[in-house]
Formats: C-alpha cells, structure tokens, sequence
C-alpha cells in the first residue's frame, strides 16, 4: 500500500468533515464521504471561489477514507507544479486520489499529458478521482481536447458562496476550534464590520485569538472593536 504523502504537501489532519459548515453545500459533502466509504462516484469535480472551501473538503475526503481504512493521496498542483509531472507518478496505486487546484496546470503540456495518462490509469484500475479547480471543466483552458474532454465525464459541483446565516455559524464553529467561544454579538459585529469573505474573517479570527489569550480576554463587542480599530 503506498504511503501518505509528507507535509507540507501532504494532508492537513485539522481540514476534516466535522469542521466544514455545509449550509447550502449539503449534497458536495455527502458526495465526498461516499467516496472516502468507498461507494462514491468515479470522477468528481469540485468548482468555486477562493476561500469557498474546496481545500477543506478535499482534505477531509482523504481523511474519511483514512478512517474506513483507504488509502489516499492528496496532490495541491499550486506546491507541485514546480517540482514537475514526476511529483503524480504511480498515483494510481492510490484506491483514492484528490487533486487540488487542478486549473494550475492549464496551459503547461507536460503536465496536462501526465494529468491525462494518470485519469486513465485510474479509470482502469477503478479508483475514483477527486479534483477542485475555480471554474468549471469547459473553462479551465486545457491544451490538450482530450483531457478537457475526460474532466466533464464525471459528477461536476459547484461550491456554493456561505450564506450570511452560514458565514457566522462558521466563525463560531472555527473559533470554537481554537478554544474561544464567539458569541453571536461579535459574529455578527466583525461581519458588519470588516471584510466578509472568509479568508479574511480566518485570519481575523487568528489575530483576535493571539490578542485575546495575550490579554486573558473573551471575546467581546468593545474588545473586538477596539483591537479591529488600533
């Protein structure tokens, strides 16, 4: 059986199911667990924005196969591309395999053939095929007709935008996860007052936990404004 990946290309154990807030993503999580059981489809891509969470799922599809005793390798072209085509060689060995920002590599030829072998090694050893990309497969910009062709074969998704209702239960949820309980008055304060799109809030919320264990504060209205406003 072949071996995890390392870090930092390898997974990240924290990016699990239990830890995405699905709100309006309900069926791409659902899909993800079933193929980390085993029973999913054999192609599926994944497609949003920025910071909608396409990382986090995929990691936590490599997690729950990890848990029902697949073995499965996580690729994020955006560390790979510059290590070459060689990184994916033998993927196929893998019962599961994610790739991560597969748009990456559009446009690079080496990469897009070796892209293109790897689905149909996969495809004959029956091993399903997760991949995220920012847009969906007929607009990737891929070279190579073939492999833009084989993309849209499988299940494609779009990852949903959070709603506002979403985007506060993950705060709380994230917050939670560093050990700060985020009542709802500061969720929706720091939503009314800074920038919503969720990397952003992320790091936010990494500023205000340092600032809050520093001064053995909770996380309250005045303290978060005051600290958002210095």
């Amino acid at each position: 059986m072949p071996q995890q990946l390392p870090l930092p290309m390898g997974l990240n154990p924290e990016l699990s199911f239990a830890q995405f807030w699905p709100g309006a993503n309900r069926e791409v999580v659902e899909q993800l667990r079933q193929v980390g059981q085993g029973q999913g489809e054999p192609l599926i891509l994944i497609w949003g924005e920025r910071g909608h969470g396409k990382t986090h799922l995929l990691n936590a599809c490599c997690s729950g196969a990890a848990e029902h005793g697949h073995a499965a390798a996580y690729f994020p072209m955006h560390l790979l591309r510059e290590h070459g085509p060689a990184a994916m060689e033998g993927a196929e060995a893998y019962p599961i395999v994610c790739i991560d920002d597969v748009d990456v590599i559009a446009g690079t030829p080496g990469w897009e053939l070796s892209l293109f072998n790897l689905f149909n090694r996969l495809r004959d050893a029956g091993h399903p095929l997760v991949i995220s990309a920012s847009l969906p497969p007929a607009q990737l910009g891929f070279a190579l007709p073939d492999l833009a062709s084989r993309l849209s074969w499988g299940l494609t998704l779009r990852l949903q935008r959070p709603a506002e209702e979403d985007t506060r239960q993950i705060l709380q949820m994230k917050s939670r996860s560093l050990g700060l309980e985020m009542p709802d008055a500061v969720a929706r304060f720091l939503m009314n007052h800074t920038q919503r799109d969720l990397p952003a809030l992320t790091a936010l919320l990494d500023r205000l936990d340092r600032a809050s264990l520093a001064a053995q504060r909770r996380l309250t209205v005045p303290f978060v404004r005051g600290l958002i406003s210095s």
